[in-house]
């Protein structure tokens, strides 16, 4: 997804009436594609997908098989499961993004993709803070304090960090605790950011 394109939704629900409803009511701001099965969401899956509505419980393959094949294939994509069965323990090991309860309003829809795409946006842009961090670290252990200060490519690094650590700062101000979770939940694999 880019700034100036609509994010692309999957909406993945067995009944066709329901799925062609959210479909409608989203396809004024995003690009929206429907499976109505968990094979044809399989299918229709692939980069370009930036937020799936996925149903849990369908014939077939089940939302929760094809939540675990998304993760699977490490598709950088957020799920929210959009459902009718009421959340058990189940859930805590089950790596979704979101957890709605059918009757879905218009706007319930649309809040929880927004959240998800701001998620999504947070977590792309931590990603680049930790590799600025890195490289600011590197230039600081390895050269001269003198140097460092007469470089304007690393006074435009420190530039870089600083704007987005102030775009980090603002976009967590606006976060709830499932905004926290849904945002860490790719970043297992990084270490903590040194302090420099």
């Amino acid at each position: 997804m880019s700034g100036s394109e609509p994010a692309t939704v999957l909406v993945v629900d067995d009944e066709p009436d329901v799925a062609d409803a959210y479909a409608a009511q989203l396809e004024t701001d995003f690009e929206v594609m429907t499976a109505y099965g968990g094979q044809e969401a399989l299918d229709l899956l692939d980069e370009s997908v930036d937020v799936v509505l996925l149903d849990r419980r369908m014939p077939g393959i089940s939302g929760d098989e094809v939540l675990d094949e998304i993760r699977n294939r490490e598709l950088n994509v957020r799920v929210a499961m959009v459902t009718a069965v009421d959340p058990d323990f189940d859930i805590i090991d089950m790596p979704f993004d979101d957890y709605v309860i059918k009757p879905v309003s218009r706007d319930e829809l649309f809040e929880t993709i927004e959240r998800l795409l701001t998620t999504s946006q947070y977590e792309k842009k931590l990603r680049q803070y930790y590799a600025l961090t890195a490289k600011h670290g590197t230039l600081v252990a390895n050269k001269p304090e003198s140097e460092l200060l007469d470089s304007d490519e690393f006074q435009e690094l420190k530039a870089e960090m600083s704007r987005l650590q102030n775009e980090l700062d603002e976009t967590i101000a606006q976060f709830d605790e499932s905004d926290f979770e849904a945002a860490f939940r790719d970043l297992d694999e990084l270490d903590e950011p040194r302090s420099l």
